[in-house]
């Protein structure tokens, strides 16, 4: 396993921001780590990357104990923080030159990690003339320079156009061939274009860690349909599995079944029997979003 965590407790003062969480990730994944403000995820990827000790529980990067072995974990990792620390004066080679000093790598690299990231038309201005996309890029080109088998990027794409949303996305594919990923993120949609898998933590504790197509494969499904006059929800109740009844606007209501079988055909019955017009019938899928929100609140 690339990252292996167990049991990881961490409380400040009289607040637990981590309670007992687990879980493991395997090289080649790219693992979307998700929760609320607040849920535990800083604390950590401050933990992983040997920042904050654990009050309780272990966890290992590349095999390494973080904290036994902390320099072997940092050596282990790229980071790409939030708030992406660049000294804007500087040109774009300058600044991974002064990084390649530290982490002792050749000027070979350099070029390697440039071309690797698409800097190279860019390289040669300073940090501080580039879009905010390609500053993200000089990032994640200095979390590679000393090619680490794991990455955490902790919202990679905040504040990016759309443009540079796609560029991003595919460059973190593609280094996700190689490495092992773990991405924090708020945005739902660049979870379900990135990873191949979800943690998500809620108030310190793990609600859910699931390969991406089995979180939505849930035994649930809503079914919008919208009928000619207003009927009574307690009647839309009595249909077979049915959890939720929600009337959206006007005629039109949201009915929320705990079953995979498709229930539109029991709506159009429902519909029949009771002398009712259905103007629209559809089936709606359970995307990443509500589902954060039902494991989130």
């Amino acid at each position: 396993m690339s990252i292996t965590v167990t049991n990881i407790t961490k409380s400040f003062g009289n607040q637990k921001a981590l309670n007992n969480v687990s879980f493991s990730i395997e090289k080649g994944e790219i693992v979307g780590f998700l929760g609320p403000n607040g849920a535990g995820k800083s604390t950590m990827m401050r933990v992983l990357t040997t920042y904050y000790k654990a009050d309780d529980g272990n966890a290992t990067v590349n095999g390494f104990d973080v904290e036994k072995t902390k320099r072997l974990v940092q050596q282990s990792i790229g980071y790409l923080p939030e708030h992406n620390p660049l000294y804007l004066e500087m040109y774009v080679k300058e600044y991974l030159a002064f990084n390649a000093d530290v982490y002792k790598v050749s000027n070979k690299r350099i070029v390697e990690v440039i071309e690797q990231t698409g800097l190279t038309p860019e390289a040669h201005k300073k940090i501080g003339q580039l879009s905010k996309g390609y500053r993200q890029r000089v990032g994640l080109a200095a979390a590679l320079l000393h090619d680490p088998e794991v990455l955490i990027l902790d919202e990679p794409t905040t504040g990016l156009d759309p443009n540079q949303l796609v560029e991003i996305r595919k460059l973190i594919r593609r280094i996700g061939k190689e490495k092992t990923i773990l991405l924090s993120t708020h945005i739902m949609k660049e979870v379900e274009a990135v990873c191949d898998r979800v943690i998500i933590i809620n108030k310190g504790e793990l609600v859910a860690d699931k390969k991406l197509e089995d979180l939505r494969e849930v035994e649930q499904q809503i079914i919008e349909v919208e009928f000619d006059y207003r009927v009574e929800e307690v009647l839309l109740k009595k249909l077979p599995n049915v959890s939720q009844v929600k009337n959206t606007r006007g005629f039109v209501y949201e009915i929320t079944f705990s079953t995979s079988k498709d229930m539109r055909p029991a709506v159009f019955d429902f519909a029949h029997d009771n002398q009712l017009k259905t103007l629209q019938l559809s089936k709606k899928n359970k995307n990443l979003e509500s589902l954060f929100t039902e494991l989130t609140s």
